[in-house]
């Protein structure tokens, strides 16, 4: 029994974090981490562009990305989702819509990792790396480069949903 909950553990701040939060109403097992990304389209011309982040650190640091990050425990998903597009490409967008939760073991390599995936439109071109983000830029949905995480998967989901 022992040793299935330490492949479960991911790393020793899993490990760190669960001994230090033991009390009567603590949870024995791991648990996850939640994040919100957003993918924002705008249209140029007849073109669909996706705003993507390139990332400043690890893991992946240096691939292209969704803006997005862990949520604060003292916000629900969708203002950490607004709260992580202002920080990672200096935009703010009320309207953005959940696309999804996207699951699937080790997604992430920190840890257990779960997100919540939005989108939304904007016209606003004028971006701006920020945060972690090391660049921000503006792609064609039918010229993406080489993602990080699952988020591949997530830009497609979404542009079903547009389409």
């Amino acid at each position: 029994m022992e040793k299935e909950k330490k492949e479960i553990v991911l790393d020793d701040i899993w490990l760190e974090y669960n001994e230090s939060a033991k009390n009567k109403y603590s949870y024995k097992y791991p648990r996850w981490c939640v994040t919100a990304d957003v993918v924002v389209f705008r249209r140029e011309k007849d073109l669909l562009k996706v705003l993507l982040i390139k990332r400043g650190n690890e893991p992946y640091k240096g691939m292209w990305a969704l803006p997005g990050g862990f949520v604060g425990v003292d916000e629900d998903v969708t203002t950490g989702a607004r709260r992580e597009l202002k920080e990672e490409a200096g935009i703010e967008l009320q309207e953005i819509y959940q696309l999804g939760c996207y699951s699937k073991p080790r997604r992430d390599p920190r840890a257990p990792v779960l997100t919540i995936a939005h989108y939304a439109f904007t016209d606003n071109c004028n971006i701006k790396a920020g945060d972690d983000a090391a660049e921000a830029r503006w792609f064609e949905t039918e010229n993406l480069p080489e993602l990080a995480f699952d988020h591949e998967e997530i830009i497609a989901d979404a542009m079903k949903r547009v389409k």
